[in-house]
């Protein structure tokens, strides 16, 4: 249990965190936290996002970019797949957002001009399409088979597939198993892709979330930056984070040195700070500078550290 300081600071916030940390962190009961997430739609962060969506459903007037960016500058994240994976993120219902999954119907990927809900060639934009389709009611049953079907040899995905990549890469893989756990809490249906989700599990663990297999070191810069948002990117808490949902009772032991890298960034105030902020259009910022004390990062990093904590600390069944 984190202390009243602690606890006082994150609950400062707003109801998209707040109903979160009285879920994850505090273990109160769900008639509470569930009065808390029912606030996202009409108030900070939830209500501002909402009232920026345009008539015909979508943000910014695109789907992945902006209807008025020429490929310039940082990667903006205003349009609609950015808007409606932080409204889902944040707890928003769906009936929030009655009749967008119609609306965008119409609407076409920057890329081929392919339709939003048939999803695209790009795993991470299919992942997010697949876990905003099953949220808003969408028919996405076909981005599971896609999803199937581009599975690499190595058990993982690549965005860079369609470029000739063969080589899975870790941001596409968390990404990808995000979406395919989505859909298999949200269907129930853990046949169709339990073995593409182990598999896809056993290529991040073999890695010890951050390893290349070919050197052993950090396959990336950023690997070990706890960002919030994250966006598409990878990070090591965003890893833990993913298996802590799939599975929250036997955490495999080879997350061990992740999980340390985590819990050697905390702060002696129980804290933990903003890694970087990605360059980019917003809306409006959620969390703090990098640098500074991100609430946000806190909430993720202390669950992830509860949760293995929890599972080193449990009785071992007696060996016979």
């Amino acid at each position: 249990m984190i202390d009243t300081r602690l606890s006082n600071w994150l609950l400062d916030s707003d109801p998209a965190l707040r109903w979160q940390v009285e879920r994850d962190l505090l273990d109160r009961d769900e008639d509470i936290w569930q009065a808390t997430r029912a606030k996202v739609p009409s108030e900070g962060f939830g209500r501002e996002l909402l009232r920026l969506q345009d008539a015909d459903g979508q943000w910014a007037g695109g789907a992945y970019f902006p209807s008025d960016f020429r490929g310039e500058g940082p990667q903006p994240w205003t349009a609609t797949t950015w808007a409606l994976n932080q409204l889902r993120d944040w707890g928003a219902p769906a009936s929030a957002l009655e009749g967008t999954a119609e609306k965008l119907i119409p609407v076409r990927w920057e890329y081929e001009d392919m339709p939003y809900w048939g999803g695209e060639v790009d795993v991470c934009i299919n992942a997010m399409t697949l876990s905003n389709g099953l949220w808003l009611g969408a028919d996405v049953d076909a981005i599971v088979d896609w999803f199937l079907d581009h599975q690499l040899d190595d058990g993982g995905w690549n965005c860079e597939w369609v470029e000739g990549s063969t080589v899975a890469s870790f941001h596409s893989t968390l990404n990808a198993l995000i979406g395919l756990l989505d859909y298999q809490v949200r269907t129930g249906d853990t046949e169709r892709v339990a073995d593409a989700r182990a598999r896809g599990e056993e290529y991040l663990l073999r890695r010890d979330l951050f390893r290349r297999l070919s050197t052993g070191e950090p396959f990336y810069d950023r690997v070990f930056s706890l960002a919030h948002p994250r966006r598409a990117y990878y990070n090591v808490l965003a890893a833990a984070d993913y298996f802590r949902e799939a599975d929250n009772t036997t955490p495999d032991p080879r997350m061990g040195e992740a999980i340390e890298v985590i819990r050697s960034q905390g702060q002696s105030d129980g804290t933990w700070l903003q890694g970087h902020r990605l360059d980019g259009d917003v809306w409006f910022h959620i969390d703090a500078p990098t640098g500074e004390p991100s609430k946000w990062v806190t909430l993720q990093a202390t669950r992830v550290l509860q949760w293995w904590d929890a599972a080193q600390s449990a009785p071992r069944d007696r060996q016979v």
